[in-house]
């Protein structure tokens, strides 16, 4: 079936609706919402994908799985998992998460602690471009603070999330930014201004919130708070590294070199250990990586059959005037990130038809990029199947419902865009 034949139809989101109402419906039945493995239910979906359309044949939508499963951001996403595995296990082996818990309670109050995480991983993501990377790096340090602090691990790692996507939406060098700039046609400079200008109000009030909810913890911290610089330095090159605008493989990559380095000269890892350290770290996001993977599957056969088309198609024909052309665009972006649960992929998908809207109704396209990249943000911060909250829940052992309820950010970067949106000024060209 040719992509330009492809219609709208709202029967092709059943895959997406399946996996919704075993994952959460088996979830509640049980108070459980581990009872369900998430790539079981999208193994499920998958299966019911394959069953639709009877005019394509098995062979044929074994081919539409493949592109899907080959696309550039899905094959990158997955090395990205890979790669901020292995710097997660050979750091943590060399003893640069407690060093760095460590030294960052020996300056940062107790009261601001957890707001501190937020902040630092506000500072890690923008610098890295990578939102998984940056819940990889901390997600220890949050478990780290927790069990120092007696903070619950919930707010602990919801300040990391919400850290993590401040930088996944602002970031030059993260792969949404790219797909938003390159779809809507600005420069990637003046995407960041009309970004970073709308959702700043977010972000202080994030950070206040996180404050407010833990000022009064009370705790004793049992004996010294020890801390080796030399153990911290790895995440120094990475934060470094990215801030220069080093690919982000490379910095992670360099980011294992060095923990490995580091932890083989401080005797916190034997030479015969240095591979296995970094293959546990690796090992750590298999199930992110092979859900990544079935996703991919789901949603490519999901927009083959018209699922997706049948979602830009109802969201376009109720846009009017600049204002709604606007709210159109962040709808869009939000409902595809539903489906795809994947913000770069569904940026890529939906940004042809943002860029209608926009031309059609004069909005500007670094504003058109700027809302693309917040509200698929807005989205990926907050489902429970989404590789962000799925990769924290996992390696704290928590599940994401546990997190979503401290997950304050998303929801406030999408009110400033609301308020945006529906009282700013508008300029008449």
């Amino acid at each position: 079936m040719r992509k330009e034949e492809v219609k709208g139809r709202g029967i092709a989101l059943l895959p997406i609706g399946v996996f919704l109402v075993i994952f959460l419906g088996l979830g509640i039945v049980f108070g459980d919402f581990n009872a369900m493995p998430a790539v079981v239910g999208f193994l499920i979906a998958l299966f019911v994908a394959f069953l639709q359309n009877r005019q394509l044949s098995f062979a044929d939508k074994i081919k539409v799985v493949s592109a899907g499963v080959g696309e550039e951001n899905i094959i990158t996403m997955s090395l990205i998992f890979l790669c901020a595995g292995g710097f997660s296990g050979a750091v943590t082996a060399a003893g640069g998460v407690d060093s760095t818990v460590n030294l960052g309670l020996s300056f940062i109050p107790s009261h601001f602690a957890v707001a501190g995480l937020f902040i630092i991983g506000c500072f890690i993501s923008v610098s890295m471009g990578t939102s998984m990377g940056t819940i990889a790096a901390l997600a220890p340090i949050a478990v780290g603070i927790s069990e120092k602090t007696g903070f619950s691990l919930a707010v602990c790692i919801a300040a990391v999330v919400c850290g993590a996507m401040f930088g996944d939406n602002l970031s030059m060098i993260s792969d949404t930014t790219i797909a938003a700039v390159k779809t809507q046609g600005c420069e990637m400079k003046d995407k960041f201004k009309a970004n970073f200008l709308i959702v700043l109000p977010a972000a202080v009030l994030t950070m206040v919130f996180f404050w407010m909810i833990t000022r009064n913890g009370n705790f004793h911290m049992e004996g010294e708070l020890s801390y080796n610089l030399w153990k911290v330095l790895p995440y120094v090159i990475v934060l470094a590294g990215a801030l220069i605008g080093i690919n982000v493989f490379l910095v992670l990559i360099s980011g294992i070199v060095v923990s490995l380095i580091v932890g083989v000269f401080t005797g916190s890892i034997a030479v015969s250990e240095i591979f296995s350290v970094v293959g546990g770290g690796i090992t750590s996001m298999y199930d992110i990586t092979v859900i990544s993977i079935v996703v991919a599957c789901v949603v490519s056969l999901v927009r083959e059959y018209g699922g997706i088309q049948f979602i830009l198609d109802m969201i376009k024909k109720r846009i009017h005037g600049k204002r709604g052309g606007e709210l159109g665009i962040a709808i869009l972006a939000l409902f595809v990130d539903l489906c795809t649960a994947n913000n770069t992929v569904a940026i890529v998908m939906a940004g042809p038809i943002a860029k209608e809207i926009s031309d059609e109704f004069e909005i500007e396209p670094k504003r058109s990029a700027s809302l693309l990249d917040m509200f698929t943000s807005v989205g990926q911060g907050m489902i429970p199947y989404g590789a962000q909250l799925l990769s924290a829940a996992t390696l704290t052992g928590l599940t994401p419902f546990q997190i979503i309820p401290h997950l304050v950010y998303p929801i406030l970067m999408a009110i400033c865009g609301l308020v945006v949106i529906l009282f700013r000024r508008q300029k008449n060209n």
